[in-house]
């Protein structure tokens, strides 16, 4: 009896023992984790924004005459250069209307000649009759006619050229009317979009109506991208920081750009509800690839830049947060030598896979990255076994 008693009592012994022996040598199912070593890297914050395509220099010509078009003399696509001819409306009405008043001015010429000589010959008399008058050779009342007659013609004169002044005014309102039956090229750039054809009728309207935009012009090489940056993220955009810029129909084809500007003021952006600033990006290199006014991109502002810091995957970052202290704290697992060890972090500037560690960590060290649900359940002390990598 005291035999079979004591080998029941080593059996209890033995099965509370052992858990509580493994518990004390960190016993347990090891977990599977994987795991980076940290080592310097670039760190680049970045922003990102949508928007479109546009061109910085682009013109769309209308008319300020109405009439039906004659001539058109480039085609969409075409490259021209500044004061170049692109199109003719009928000028036939205001051409006879120039000629009318070019006809006028003419008239008024020749008659200001007629009444020039008739004042010179007035004032010969006149000069003549003053001195038969201080002899007395002929009355008060002829002298005072002749007078009068002389500054008869020299009002006549002055009416006259008056009214040739008015006529070349009228020459020259006709001539500008004229010129503008006339388009020509403000700048150096291609036709983006030819909006008439020959034979309709050009209008002059600054609402957007049919026949009131004639074509547009823009300088390919002044493309840029706006986009809009929420106002969240504003405070850390400046002029002159470097973007990338992924247009949606090149969208593994990313080309380099530079914040030209920043709004001043917020707006509500079309489809959006919160307050953002639109920002211009200027593309670097715009013939790289096929870029059209109007297309959808996206763009990476990066905001701060730090070289050879050292970082660690963000998924390793774990975050506590105390609210009722309002405190929040970071830390991380380290693997060492097969047991997982909760050390906490300080940080700085990341990008979307990194976070720069300025304290608790060191090069070499090997941080557990995960599995994520591995990781969420991770205690201090607990033994780990660092899996293959697929």
């Amino acid at each position: 009896m005291t035999k079979k008693l004591l080998i029941i009592l080593g059996i209890v012994a033995a099965v509370v023992a052992i858990p509580l022996l493994q518990a004390l040598l960190g016993g347990g199912a090891a977990v599977e984790v994987q795991v980076e070593k940290l080592a310097p890297r670039s760190i680049q914050s970045s922003v990102l924004a949508s928007g479109h395509l546009v061109h910085e220099e682009e013109v769309k010509l209308s008319t300020e005459e109405i009439g039906k078009v004659t001539a058109i003399y480039v085609e969409e696509g075409d490259h021209v250069t500044a004061g170049q001819l692109l199109l003719q409306i009928d000028d036939q009405r205001l051409r006879a209307a120039v000629e009318q008043n070019e006809a006028t001015v003419r008239v008024q010429e020749i008659a200001i000649q007629r009444q020039q000589l008739q004042v010179n010959n007035l004032r010969t008399q006149w000069e003549r009759m003053r001195g038969l008058h201080e002899r007395n050779l002929i009355d008060e009342d002829s002298f005072v006619t002749a007078t009068n007659n002389l500054e008869i013609a020299e009002v006549d004169l002055r009416s006259s050229r008056e009214s040739l002044s008015q006529s070349r005014a009228q020459l020259e309102q006709a001539q500008d009317r004229l010129s503008k039956t006339r388009a020509y090229s403000p700048i150096d750039g291609t036709v983006t979009s030819l909006d008439i054809k020959v034979g309709e009728t050009a209008i002059s309207s600054s609402t957007n109506i049919p026949g009131s935009s004639l074509m547009t012009i823009a300088n390919p090489e002044s493309i840029h991208t706006e986009v809009n940056v929420d106002e969240a993220d504003i405070a850390s955009v400046e002029v002159g920081q470097r973007a990338r810029v992924y247009a949606i129909a090149y969208a593994d084809d990313p080309v380099e750009g530079v914040v030209d500007s920043i709004a001043v003021s917020a707006k509500v952006a079309e489809g959006a509800q919160g307050l953002s600033f639109a920002v211009k990006i200027r593309i670097l290199e715009p013939e790289k690839i096929t870029l059209r006014p109007g297309m959808s991109c996206r763009a990476e502002i990066f905001t701060a830049t730090k070289e050879a810091v050292l970082a660690a995957p963000i998924q390793a970052i774990v975050v506590e947060e105390d609210l009722t202290l309002d405190e929040t704290q970071r830390y991380a697992f380290v693997n060492r030598n097969g047991t997982a060890e909760r050390v906490e972090v300080q940080v700085g500037l990341s990008d979307d896979t990194y976070q720069e560690i300025t304290s608790g960590l060191s090069e070499g060290d090997e941080v557990i990255i995960g599995p994520d649900r591995v990781l969420r359940a991770l205690e201090d002390g607990d033994r780990v076994v660092v899996s293959e990598p697929e």
